[in-house]
């Protein structure tokens, strides 16, 4: 699984502060499943926050710098 944009559609104003407890997919590769481990990305957001990130698809902003050079310069 792979992690991608978050499109924000709560219609929520403002900014939030918040702290997230999750175990990262590297992580649950090596320990075993347990109560006392943390759940994953997607189960704490809706857990912990209350929201639930959905999959879809949807237009994004990307940048592509295609070129670049850097310019001497005089001190």
């Amino acid at each position: 699984m792979t992690y991608g944009p978050v499109l924000d559609k709560t219609g929520l104003d403002g900014g939030y502060t918040y702290v997230l407890t999750f175990m990262p997919l590297s992580a649950q590769a090596v320990v075993s499943a347990s109560d006392s481990a943390p759940p994953d990305l997607f189960a704490a957001v809706q857990q912990q926050l209350g929201l639930k990130l959905e999959p879809a698809k949807g237009l994004v902003e990307i940048l592509v710098v295609d070129h670049a050079e850097r310019v001497p310069s005089e001190n």
